[in-house]
């Protein structure tokens, strides 16, 4: 392995490191809808899977799989079926290492889903009380990097 793939929780109570990255997949079942506050559920096959600082705590969401995810934040981590864990893609230091590769579950697809692209994007600050409110903003989340220590002295 020559490049570091990492990555771990919002909060920074749990890190973890893996050998290598399989197949990425967006999931539309409403397990994934509700379990990550989301529209769908992105997730990759993570080798050779290490918790190096702390651990998930774990949700048994069906009779078949379980979720982990961090105590402290709430950010979701994991989904383990029995075979290889699947981490959040989101959850990575460096998301862009895990582009989806296939849909699942399109039953369960939310119908605006796919006209998501085609909404407005609000580049920057249309108003200045959204410019101040944004300016003021000081990140209390981990870094996309592992740490010796968090929080920081």
């Amino acid at each position: 392995m020559t490049d570091i793939i990492a990555g771990g929780c919002q909060c920074g109570a749990v890190r973890y490191r893996c050998e290598e990255l399989g197949r990425a997949s967006i999931c539309h079942c409403r397990m994934c809808q509700k379990a990550f506050g989301a529209f769908y559920g992105p997730l990759v096959t993570a080798k050779g899977l290490e918790w190096t600082r702390g651990a998930p705590s774990w949700f048994q969401s069906s009779n078949k799989v379980r979720r982990g995810f961090c105590a402290q934040c709430g950010t979701p981590l994991a989904y383990d079926w029995g075979g290889d864990v699947e981490i959040s893609i989101g959850s990575l230091d460096d998301p862009e290492l895990a582009p989806p590769e296939i849909q699942v579950n399109p039953a369960d697809k939310l119908s605006y889903v796919d006209a998501l692209h085609t909404l407005p994007v609000r580049r920057a600050p249309d108003n200045s009380e959204v410019a101040e409110f944004m300016a003021g903003i000081e990140s209390h989340q981990h870094p996309d990097r592992d740490t010796d220590v968090w929080p920081p002295a």
